[in-house]
């Protein structure tokens, strides 16, 4: 049933623990319970130190100019000011220590502001979040697979590196303060909650709490945030991160000194990641990220390895295939019909370089590629759902999205109605899903206004390439002049990627301003519309041209006398050496071109706005010779911008090695040597360039394996058709079969003549390369071909699909090991928080 929303006024402060019972109910996110829980404080302690808990949980951050105290922009700060103070007195009244430190120069003033929360505070976020906390350690039993199988086969394991201060593993149940004592550690009160546990009951509360009208939407740190009263808002790293000697095994390492030590280094780039330590720090988001990370691109080497071999084996065909040694060094001087209406007619053999570039990707090797990059691409993702499995059981997220998650902040405070739970039986936000489904419709015809844009932006690539290859092929320089179409192609390749680069850029904040209307109710549910929204964008702004000149390119050419144009501009053509070493070329122009501009972005850009941001912060410091505070050196640090980028550029990533791998087999090998920088440039971003951000729980990637799933569907089709109908190896086969099995005089097989009428209107006859008669009709042979290149299609995919479907029911998506122990955790939880319970849960208890 909906009911309208009684607000309430945040202007209490919390329960004591006495009145933390089941039966005390509370309305949902309300902050305004009160008793004494402000006034149990935390006693402070040196940040970072890995027994004691940190002076602060939360630093807000606001800059003051000194020298604008009369501007015209006096009254909106005056306003900030008045909402600040608001702000901060509610997060007072909602029981938490607040400690403002300035520090102050000639022209600013930077006013840190150190939030920590007591006890109390803590115990009763933990229950109202349905956080999960220990109950009983087990031991550590996280392996890799490869791990297992080098033990197995008695190799040792280079990869293998012992990382200090290892995080146990627990069974675990959601927190209860009346059953406090069943739960490991309870005593201490200092190291109860992990830093993340505490980082995540002080974000829920500062983007609960109220800075002025409700009904007005102030509320909530993200709204100070975009309207410029803060400048930042983030939890305190675990200490400096001071450089630790590579050799070094000194003990005390603070958490983040460990995973710089034994994960963000270079010379790490060989060893396990090590994602319990991740998991602990940053949290289950960002661990998973890491774990995909890692598994794609220990996947990717099976793959780049064989698509090498591939490749060399195109490399020697180059010398011995028939066709190509007819084309270069044959007595046949082919006379071809002219590439434009002004251009000249021209010989076949000047095309020997191409030809010889087309086969490197075009032999029957690729067939067997295609096939085992479908199969590999099927294996990844059933792999990956058992190790993914694996991880969520250990880190305590198996059911958080179905169970656990809660509404976004930001939701429940824009929420017009509440409703009932079905599933937890307490009252939350709600929106109704009829308007939340007309504001996604709207969406969706801006997302179709930007894809118009991006063919739009295509279209006009087809026309510059050819116009610019009639321009070229009249030079005077016969090199120019032969290389018109390549040359053309080239450069229209980089063309479209600045393209590409650009409208992405657009397209992501008005992504943003969309998915922020349509009032998603869970942070997993704003995640999965924004990152569709995006991706159906960026897949028809990275591959449209891709598929353009796969499917499409000297499709539609006609023929001499008879050709078809666009806009007045003759259409395009496969160059000699046929569209698949077009496609390879655009493939690692985009691919390639895209890797190398976002590694440069992701090295240069930190260090230039961290070098500012210290440069900046020196000045205003000189001549004091202070070192300056945690909170002031976290400041100095880049805000985290999250892990959506990161997935867009691997999921994009992937469809390249998977959709369009038919062209160009060395494509794992570059992804491959890509993820192995990538890993550790991410890492060392968290770690040493960016602020830390706030903890998040997921339970998997989210849409993005759905994503995954699908571009895996669409490789099997997409290599289907490529070597059916972009390859030459099906008009081989028919030709090796019906004619000759040397496939000598394939190449003259492949030309059709000029009609009649084109021949005598030019006073000479001259070739092109169809399946035509004299008159320019189709001849009994394409049609041919055609039944048999749909036939292969059909066959290919059902035979793909058929394994694919055979693996998926042999390989379980949860072990059967990960089974057990979660009816083993479930046991216990019930044991431990049954409302009869005399004795200890443990006292008999068995093995884990």
């Amino acid at each position: 049933m909906l009911r309208k929303r009684v607000r309430e006024e945040d202007n209490a402060v919390l329960i004591d623990m006495a009145s933390l019972e089941p039966g005390n109910g509370s309305s949902y996110g309300s902050t305004a319970h009160a008793a004494e829980a402000g006034k149990q404080q935390v006693a402070p302690s040196r940040v970072g130190s890995p027994a004691n808990p940190p002076i602060a949980d939360f630093v807000l951050v606001w800059e003051e100019d000194l020298r604008n105290q009369e501007s015209p922009s006096q009254d909106k700060t005056d306003t900030h000011e008045i909402w600040r103070e608001t702000f901060l007195e509610n997060l007072r009244l909602a029981g938490l220590n607040v400690d403002q430190h300035d520090v102050q120069d000639k022209v600013t003033t930077v006013h840190y502001v150190l939030l920590s929360a007591p006890w109390a505070v803590l115990c009763y976020y933990a229950e109202d979040l349905r956080l999960k906390l220990p109950l009983q350690e087990f031991p550590n039993q996280a392996s890799n697979w490869s791990a297992m199988l080098l033990e197995w086969l008695g190799i040792p394991n280079i990869l293998l590196e012992h990382v200090p201060d290892t995080p146990p593993e627990y069974y675990s149940c959601q927190f209860k303060a009346s059953k406090l004592r069943w739960f490991l550690g309870s005593g201490n009160q200092d190291t109860f909650f992990t830093s993340t546990k505490r980082h995540q009951i002080l974000f829920e509360i500062l983007a609960k709490t109220q800075y002025g009208h409700e009904k007005k939407c102030f509320f909530g740190i993200d709204q100070l945030l975009a309207e410029g009263a803060f400048n930042a808002a983030f939890p305190l790293h675990d200490g400096r991160i001071s450089a630790v000697p590579e050799n070094s095994q000194v003990l005390g390492l603070t958490q983040r000194q460990v995973l710089l030590q034994y994960w963000a280094r270079w010379s790490k780039w060989c060893k396990y990641q090590p994602l319990d330590h991740v998991r602990r720090y940053f949290g289950e988001k960002v661990a998973l990220y890491f774990a995909w990370l890692g598994f794609y691109t220990g996947w990717l080497l099976p793959a780049a390895v064989v698509g090498t071999v591939v490749f060399l084996v195109g490399c020697f065909l180059v010398f011995s295939d028939v066709p190509t040694q007819e084309l270069c060094h044959g007595s046949d001087g082919f006379d071809m019909c002219p590439l434009c209406p002004d251009c000249s007619f021209w010989l076949l053999s000047s095309a020997c370089a191409l030809a010889q570039a087309g086969r490197l990707f075009d032999h029957g090797g690729t067939v067997f590629f295609s096939l085992f990059m479908a199969l590999w691409a099927v294996l990844f993702l059933e792999y990956w759902k058992r190790k993914n499995a694996t991880l969520a059981y250990r880190w305590d997220c198996s059911d958080y999205e179905d169970i656990e998650e809660r509404p976004r902040p930001q939701f429940a405070a824009r929420a017009p109605t509440t409703a009932l739970n079905p599933i937890t039986g307490e009252d939350e936000p709600y929106f109704p899903e009829k308007r939340r489904v007309h504001r996604m419709l709207a969406g969706s015809v801006v997302l179709l206004m930007m894809v118009a844009v991006v063919i739009m932006c295509l279209v006009s690539i087809i026309l510059y390439r050819a116009i610019m290859a009639v321009i070229v092929s009249k030079s005077e320089n016969a090199f120019l002049s032969a290389w018109a179409p390549r040359i053309a192609s080239l450069t229209g390749s980089v063309v479209n990627l600045v393209f590409i680069v650009i409208l992405s850029k657009v397209y992501v904040v008005l992504a943003q301003v969309l998915t922020r209307w349509e009032m998603h109710r869970t942070q997993t549910a704003f995640e999965d519309a924004f990152t569709l929204k995006v991706f159906i964008f960026q897949f028809v702004n990275f591959y449209a041209s891709p598929v353009y000149i796969a499917f499409f390119k000297g499709r539609f050419v006609g023929y001499p006398g008879n050709y078809h144009t666009l806009f007045g501009v003759r259409n395009e053509e496969c160059a000699a050496g046929g569209c698949l070493i077009e496609l390879a070329q655009e493939l690692l122009v985009i691919m390639v071109g895209k890797q190398v501009i976002n590694n440069v972005q992701e090295v240069l850009v930190p260090k230039l706005r961290g070098c500012w941001q210290q440069w900046y912060s020196r000045r205003r410091k000189a001549g004091t010779g202070a070192h300056p505070a945690p909170w002031e050196a976290d400041y100095q640090l880049l805000p985290c911008e999250g892990l959506f980028h990161e997935y867009l550029e691997m999921v994009l990533q992937f469809g390249f090695v998977t959709i369009f791998v038919a062209a160009c087999p060395l494509a794992p090998l570059f992804a491959l040597l890509n993820n192995w920088v990538e890993i550790r440039l991410d890492a060392r971003k968290f770690v040493c360039e960016y602020r830390r951000p706030v903890a998040e729980r997921a339970q998997d990637i989210g849409i993005w394996f759905h994503i995954l799933a699908g571009l895996t569907h669409l490789a099997v089709i997409s290599n289907a058709f490529l070597l059916a109908f972009s390859s030459d190896f099906l008009p081989r086969a028919y030709y090796r079969w019906t004619r000759a099995p040397d496939l000598r005089g394939f190449l003259n097989f492949t030309l059709a003549r000029a009609p009649s009428a084109f021949a005598a209107a030019h006073n000479r006859t001259c070739r092109y390369r169809a399946f035509r008669d004299d008159e320019g009709h189709y001849s009994q042979t394409y049609w041919t071909l055609l039944a048999i290149r749909l036939a292969f299609v059909i066959v290919f995919e059902h035979v793909v699909f058929s394994i694919g479907r055979l693996l998926d029911l042999l390989v379980p998506d949860i072990p059967e090991s990960v089974e057990i122990k979660v009816k083993r955790e479930y046991y216990l939880a019930k044991q431990a928080l049954a409302e009869n319970e005399t004795g200890s849960p443990w006292s008999k208890r068995s093995e884990g």
